[in-house]
């Protein structure tokens, strides 16, 4: 798992099937590398998250036939470094 935050919604009109109507979210890491996560959660930008990557993506969107390798789990209220 990792801490991204949100940077924008990602919209796509044209989608292959196994995206289904999946909401799509650009994310951020802490090194600053920009990501393409699905969002089962329904997150704004700005917010802080953390994310499931791998097949364990596939697993948090509750759909083993979701083509996704990273998937926000949480929206992070705070913590401590």
């Amino acid at each position: 798992m990792e801490i991204m935050q949100v940077v924008s919604d990602l919209v796509c009109s044209k989608r292959v099937v196994g995206f289904n109507n999946a909401s799509l979210r650009v994310l951020k890491d802490l090194k600053g590398k920009q990501l393409v996560a699905t969002d089962p959660v329904g997150v704004s930008p700005g917010e802080w998250v953390f994310t499931a990557s791998g097949s364990a993506a596939r697993i948090a969107m509750k759909d083993m036939k979701m083509i996704t390798d990273l998937t926000i789990c949480g929206i992070i209220d705070d913590w401590y470094e």
